[in-house]
């Protein structure tokens, strides 16, 4: 093991002086927070990205994400404390290196690492002795070890011996304005107790309070853990709620009911789908790593399952309604899809179930459009490509009046639901909006 020398000494004051450079790969959702984050600490930034776009965007002061503003964005390039770059041959000059890049799955439901290894293989590069490098990514116990560590090495300097390696588990959670990057505490494992202190100096410097854990795959297992507590409680009540609607049994009632109880049980609520980066990808990870060790991840598949199902129980929903109501049929339909965004109040659709549930319409004969404040128009996607460059409509009381339903996906707050509820001739709500708002109207079904 590497005493204590210039290198982390060095580092270390670096961290705790705010003259270390801050490199961060990848500018998303997850990145970009970080980076606007140890800006604010005093840290000067270079935030990395393929996307030459988003680079330029970025460094006139214009915000790629609805939920960041872009004031803080120029605050940070005002203070010389930010600047984007899609120039990799630069990573040699920051003293430490976030990674945040995505990890998706394959076709067959396996990782899809080409991104962390891409970046890894741009690192090593540039790699000098004593840097401090951070993989955020979420992925399998084992990743930072076995493969960033000897991707890294291939440079010829080692782990430990030359420079420090570590993981800290992003847990951003866009649009939820109660927890921030600086606030939201951070878990970080390392390669060796140097490269700890180090990580936990550089955190520490960013966030409110870091949770040290004894190694790499434990402080990836954590991330893991936590996507799959969320995966399989969401299909948990999923599952109740199909079961509770056959008893003609209200689950969002039963939900607020049953957290009036001060202990032993946790609130999830039941929705048309699971959407975002996180909850639908990451517990696959942990299924395919554990089929290397002999085990079989029922649960984890069997959330799985559920969850993906839901978009086929909303269309059955919705055909119900429009049978019961309108006495058509989903094949002569027009349907307005409210929020395609997988959560409310940001416009990020990746894996957003409003995305499948349009295509089966599609497919089903439907004609379909959408209304969703914070998404201008559908990006590309691998799976959902008919839907590409459909653009969100502008809604007024005739507008909405001419369509034989409305589905809501997404309960974004700036979404005029008084209108809706009063043009609609039916409203199909998946996520209990409009009676948590008191709206009681009978044509609102929820599903």
């Amino acid at each position: 093991m590497l005493a204590e020398g210039p290198n982390l000494a060095g580092l270390l004051e670096k961290i705790r002086s705010r003259d270390a450079v801050i490199g961060i790969v990848g500018l998303g959702y997850v990145g970009l927070p970080l980076a606007l984050a140890a800006a604010k600490k005093g840290f000067r930034v270079v935030g990395f990205d393929i996307n030459s776009g988003c680079v330029v965007e970025l460094n006139a002061g214009k915000t790629p994400l609805k939920h960041i503003p872009a004031d803080e964005i120029k605050a940070a390039i005002r203070a010389r404390l930010f600047e984007a770059t899609d120039e990799f041959s630069r990573l040699s000059e920051p003293d430490a290196i976030i990674v945040c890049v995505p990890t998706p799955l394959g076709q067959h439901r396996e990782p899809d690492l080409t991104f962390v290894e891409g970046t890894m293989e741009a690192i090593a590069k540039a790699l000098r002795p004593g840097q401090l490098i951070s993989l955020e990514s979420t992925t399998y116990p084992g990743t930072t070890s076995k493969i960033c560590r000897p991707i890294l090495e291939k440079s010829g300097l080692r782990s430990v011996r030359d420079f420090y390696l570590a993981y800290s588990p992003e847990r951003e959670d866009p649009g939820n304005l109660d927890f921030t990057t600086h606030s939201i505490p951070k878990v970080v494992g390392a390669d060796g107790p140097e490269a700890l202190r180090l990580a936990l100096a550089l955190y520490g410097s960013i966030a409110d309070r870091v949770v040290p854990v004894s190694s790499l795959e434990t402080a990836e297992a954590v991330k893991i853990s936590e996507n799959v507590f969320r995966a399989v409680n969401i299909a948990l009540v999923n599952e109740l709620k199909m079961v509770y609607f056959r008893m003609g049994v209200d689950i969002f009632e039963v939900i607020e009911a049953a957290k009036t109880k001060p202990f032993g049980f946790m609130p999830f609520y039941p929705g048309p789908g699971l959407g975002g980066h996180c909850i639908p990808i990451d517990p696959f990870y942990l299924s395919w790593k554990a089929r290397a060790y002999g085990v079989n991840t029922k649960f984890i598949e069997l959330a799985g399952e559920i969850n993906a199902d839901m978009p086929r129980w909303v269309i059955d929903r919705i055909a119900n309604v429009l049978n019961g109501r309108t006495r058509k049929s989903l094949s002569c339909a027009r349907i307005l899809i409210v929020g395609v965004a997988y959560k409310k109040n940001i416009g990020d659709v990746r894996e957003s179930p409003a995305l499948t549930i349009m295509q089966l319409l599609k497919e089903r004969g439907a004609e379909v459009e959408f209304h969703d404040p914070h998404v201008l128009a559908i990006p590309p996607t691998r799976d959902h490509s008919r839907l590409a460059g459909l653009r969100s409509i502008h809604l007024t009381p005739s507008i909405i009046a001419a369509y034989d339903i409305a589905v809501i996906i997404a309960d974004h707050d700036n979404v005029d639901w008084h209108m809706l509820v009063k043009s609609a001739p039916a409203i199909v709500d998946t996520r209990n909006v409009l009676k948590r708002l008191g709206f009681e109207e009978e044509k609102i079904v929820i599903a």
